[in-house]
């Protein structure tokens, strides 16, 4: 029965470490969804580029859990759209827009949404395995 608080707290550890890792991801991914439209303003110039996180595992008390390192740029390369009026448009009159996808951000959005939960179900139920070990040893 002593390492149930031990074996909780590990579980605790690694989910506490997925949380902040999936918090860090949807703000990548919110910053890549509040930036989709922007262009370049200059005549055939660079638009926002999506970032990716990037994850390493990190060692962790009880285990191994994961951390966001970074982001890199995607190297997807970017749209193109005739708009000869607008001002990031180069001589021939095409604008470079973002490599961004709202779909692809939205559904990874949920993917990060729903392993965040998985997570706090995680330290949740470690927390109960807890509480219901110490009222048998106070039995």
């Amino acid at each position: 029965m002593a390492d149930a608080p031990t074996a909780a707290n590990a579980a605790m550890s690694v989910a506490a470490s997925g949380l902040k890792a999936q918090q860090a991801r949807m703000r990548v991914i919110a910053e890549n969804i509040a930036n989709a439209d922007s262009t370049a303003v200059t005549p055939g110039g660079v638009p926002y580029q999506r970032q990716t996180p990037v994850f390493l595992p990190e060692k962790v008390p009880g285990g191994t859990g994961v951390m966001m390192t970074g982001v890199v740029p995607d190297e997807t390369p970017f749209k193109r759209e005739y708009n000869p009026g607008h001002p990031g448009a180069d001589a021939k009159g095409y604008v470079q827009t973002p490599n961004v996808d709202p779909l692809t951000e939205a559904l990874d959005m949920r993917q990060a949404q729903r392993a965040y939960e998985a997570n706090l179900n995680v330290i949740e139920t470690a927390r109960a395995m807890q509480s219901r070990t110490l009222d048998i040893l106070k039995k």
